[in-house]
C-alpha cells in the first residue's frame, strides 16, 4: 500500500504536507521512497534532502502509463514506507491530445491525463486530499463530497485540513464534515515560522538554504503531532512485489564512457531515471562545478549540462572564465553535448539577468539569453528537423518547458518545430543544432525513450575513438 498526497487545487500546501510526512517518518527511523507526479525538479529536491533517497518522477507525458508503473513497483518495495506527491488539484491535467489517445485506455480520462487522479488510478493507491481551510467552514464539505464523488474509482482514504486557524474553527470544520464520514488525518494550524522561500522557478533549492535542517526539524515536530498515525501508517507501509526496471540495453565496452555532469547550485535540474539510464548502457558519470572547478574532468567522452538557475549565479559563472574556456575548448574539438534549458543558456554568447546586466559565457551558440518577466510552461510534442546526434528527422519528442528567458535570436539551425500538447497549437521553432551539440529549453525525461542516450553515449564513444586516433 502506499498513499499520494492530493490537493483540492495548487496552493494548498501539497509540499508541505508531504515534507512533513517524510520528515516525521524519518526522524522513526524508518525508509521511505518517496514519488513525484508530474515533471518538476525542485520538489523532488526536498524530498530527497530528507529521506536521503533519490525521488522518482511519475510522469505519463513524458514517459508512459505502463513506465510510471514499472518506476513505482520498481523502487517502492525497496523501503518499508512508500509516500507519492501530486501535482496541482487532484483532477487537474492535460486536455485531449493525440499521445493521450494512444496510451489511454479509458476515453473518458483524458481530460485528467497526467493528473494526480490519473497517477493514483494507475497505481490502484488511495488518496490523502489536502484542504486549504484559511478561508473556509461551513463549504469544506460541498469541497470534500465533490472530490469524493466525482470519480468512484478514486478512493479518498482521508481527508488533512491544512492552515486551520483556531479550536473554533476547527471545531466548525469537524461538524460540518461529521455527516460525510470521511477520516480526518490530519490537522495543520496555520505556520507563519515554518517557510521555505522561493523565486521566479519555484522553491529556492536545498543547497541554497543554510536554515533547511531546522526548517525540517520543525517540520518533524509538527508532523508527530498534527497526523493520525494509527491511521495513516497502514496505508503508507510498502507492501509491493518488486518488477524489474524497464529494460536499458547494456553496451558491451571495454571500458566505461566517462561523461562530465555539470552540478552545483547553478545546474541541479536532473531526473534521477535519467543518471541511471545512462550508467546501465554503459556510462561512468563524473560530476564538476561550472562555479568552482578551473578544469573539466580528465579523459572524458561527453558533457551533460541539466537545468537550474544560471542566471542567479550568472556573476559567478562569468568570472571563472578557465571553465569556459576549458569548455568552450572541448566542444570546438567535437566532443558531444547535451544541454537543456540552463544548459542552453550557459553555452550562449551572454546571459542577461533580471536587471538588464549581461555576463560573458561559453560563446559556443551565436545568441544570448535574456531574462524576462514571462514564463513559458507546458508540456510540448517536439518534431525533430533534420538529422542530429540525437535524433532522425521528423522523429517526435515529448518534454516539458519551464523557464523565464529567451534567446535573443532566433538560431540558424534550430532542433525542433514545437507544438503544445494539449492541443497541437504551435509554438514555434526551438533549440540549436549543431553537429556535437543539442542545446534546447526542452526538459526530457529518457524513461520511455532510451534509445536518447543510446544515440548519446555511441556518440561519445565514436567521439573517443576518433580522438584517440588522433593522438
Amino acid at each position: 500500500m502506499s498513499i499520494i498526497i492530493a490537493g483540492e487545487r495548487s496552493g494548498v500546501g501539497k509540499t508541505t504536507v508531504t515534507l512533513t510526512l517524510l520528515a516525521s517518518l524519518c526522524r522513526r527511523g524508518v525508509t521511505i521512497q518517496s514519488f513525484k507526479v508530474g515533471p518538476d525538479y525542485i520538489d523532488p529536491m526536498f524530498h530527497q534532502y530528507v529521506t536521503g533517497r533519490p525521488c522518482r518522477n511519475l510522469d505519463t507525458v513524458l514517459t508512459s502509463e505502463s513506465y510510471v508503473q514499472e518506476c513505482f513497483h520498481h523502487h517502492s518495495p525497496k523501503c518499508e514506507y512508500a509516500l507519492v506527491e501530486g501535482v496541482m488539484g487532484l483532477f487537474d491535467g492535460v486536455g485531449q491530445s493525440s499521445l493521450v489517445s494512444r496510451q489511454s485506455s479509458n476515453k473518458s480520462d483524458n481530460m485528467t491525463f497526467a493528473s494526480t487522479a490519473h497517477i493514483a488510478k494507475l497505481l490502484d493507491i488511495p488518496v490523502v486530499l489536502v484542504i486549504d481551510c484559511s478561508r473556509l467552514s461551513g463549504s469544506v464539505a460541498a469541497i470534500a463530497h465533490g472530490y469524493c464523488s466525482l470519480d468512484s474509482k478514486i478512493k479518498i482514504a482521508g481527508l488533512v485540513l491544512n492552515r486551520v486557524g483556531s479550536d473554533r474553527h476547527l471545531s466548525l470544520l469537524k461538524n460540518s464534515l461529521a455527516p460525510l464520514q470521511i477520516p480526518i488525518l490530519g490537522v495543520l494550524r496555520r505556520q507563519d515560522n515554518i517557510t521555505i522561500p522561493d523565486r521566479h522557478l519555484g522553491l529556492v533549492p536545498t543547497a541554497e538554504l543554510p536554515e533547511l535542517d531546522n526548517i525540517i526539524n520543525r517540520l518533524a515536530d509538527l508532523g508527530d503531532t498534527c497526523f493520525d498515525w494509527q491511521q495513516l501508517l497502514p496505508l503508507i507501509k510498502s507492501n509491493h512485489s518488486v518488477i524489474n526496471p524497464p529494460k536499458s540495453e547494456i553496451q558491451n565496452l571495454k571500458s566505461k564512457i566517462k561523461i562530465a555532469v555539470a552540478r552545483d547550485n547553478a545546474f541541479n535540474f536532473y531526473y534521477q531515471d535519467n543518471l541511471d539510464i545512462l550508467e546501465k548502457l554503459g556510462a561512468e558519470l563524473i560530476f564538476w562545478s561550472p562555479l568552482k572547478d578551473t578544469q573539466l574532468p580528465k579523459n572524458i567522452q561527453g558533457i551533460y549540462f541539466g537545468g537550474g538557475f544560471p542566471e542567479v549565479f550568472a556573476s559567478e559563472l562569468a568570472a571563472n572564465t578557465k571553465i569556459l574556456t576549458s569548455v568552450k575548448k572541448a566542444i570546438l574539438e567535437g566532443i558531444p553535448t547535451i544541454a537543456e534549458c540552463g544548459g542552453l543558456m550557459y553555452l550562449c554568447e551572454q546571459i542577461i539577468d533580471f536587471e538588464d546586466k549581461s555576463w560573458s559565457m561559453v560563446g559556443i551558440l551565436p545568441t544570448s539569453a535574456q531574462m524576462d518577466k514571462k514564463l513559458t510552461l507546458g508540456y510540448r510534442r517536439a518534431v525533430a528537423l533534420e538529422n542530429s546526434f540525437l535524433f532522425d528527422a521528423g522523429t517526435n519528442v515529448y518534454g516539458h518547458e519551464f523557464h523565464r528567458s529567451h534567446l535573443i535570436t532566433n538560431p540558424q539551425q534550430p532542433l525542433f518545430d514545437t507544438y503544445r500538447f494539449d492541443c497541437d497549437e504551435n509554438t514555434g521553432f526551438e533549440g540549436c543544432n549543431l553537429p556535437n551539440v543539442h542545446a534546447s529549453y526542452i526538459h526530457q525525461h529518457w524513461g520511455e525513450s532510451v534509445e536518447i542516450p543510446q544515440r548519446f553515449l555511441q556518440q561519445c564513444l565514436n567521439f573517443r575513438e576518433n580522438f584517440q586516433m588522433t593522438l
